[in-house]
């Protein structure tokens, strides 16, 4: 089996329910009875905190959930309107390195972003896709559209990429996202682009299968 699968879930799904589906797929992965998968879907109101999350990162609390999760990374808020793919990728057939694989992830984005005027990068020191400037109105600080998580059992990765196409931006507010202080995030529908969630999973997928072919 060595075509990737493609999922895509029209309701919301439970954060949890996703992790215990996902864990399952990776043993089908490891034992060769199971395709690699991208996984396109929204997720109910909720912050979640990676391994490496601390309690300083929640400001202040409010009425959504906040669960602790095995993903790389820190605290972030996932919620409707923001779309979430899921990578359970196997490395073993590629090449096993993490960071590079994370580079296909935000170049995959960026690539897409850039498609809407929209310029955006990565940065060494902190994994995710900053956004400069969009259709030409340059920002006095960058802004983060999307965060990425991963985790990897036995060169096999899950979890993955948030971004914000018409998220309701005040959920950030709570909590210090990724763990930073002082940026800001943002939208496709803050920077003024209209685009649905079929048409983002469309050129999404593109996009990534032609760069993961090159990995």
């Amino acid at each position: 089996m060595n075509s990737i699968e493609i999922k895509i879930s029209k309701n919301l799904v439970d954060y949890e329910s996703s992790v215990n589906f996902m864990q399952k797929k990776v043993q089908g992965i490891q034992t060769n009875t199971s395709n690699e998968l991208l996984w396109f879907l929204e997720h109910n109101h909720i912050y979640t905190q990676g391994t490496s999350a601390n309690k300083n990162e929640i400001i202040k609390t409010n009425n959504i959930n906040i669960i602790k999760t095995n993903r790389g990374g820190k605290t972030t808020y996932h919620g409707p309107g923001q779309r979430i793919i899921y990578f359970l990728i196997d490395l073993n057939k590629r090449k096993k390195d993490i960071r590079r694989f994370i580079t296909v992830i935000e170049s995959s984005v960026i690539t897409l972003l850039a498609d809407y005027n929209i310029e955006a990068r990565s940065f060494k020191d902190r994994v995710g896709i900053w956004v400069i400037k969009s259709n030409k109105i340059k920002f006095n600080k960058e802004r983060k559209i999307g965060a990425i998580g991963l985790r990897v059992s036995k060169w096999v990765t899950y979890h993955g990429l948030s971004l914000n196409i018409d998220t309701n931006l005040k959920y950030y507010d709570f909590i210090n996202s990724c763990g930073l202080k002082g940026y800001k995030n943002t939208s496709l529908s803050e920077l003024k682009v209209n685009i649905t969630k079929e048409e983002f999973d469309y050129k999404f997928e593109k996009i990534f299968n032609k760069k993961i072919s090159q990995f």
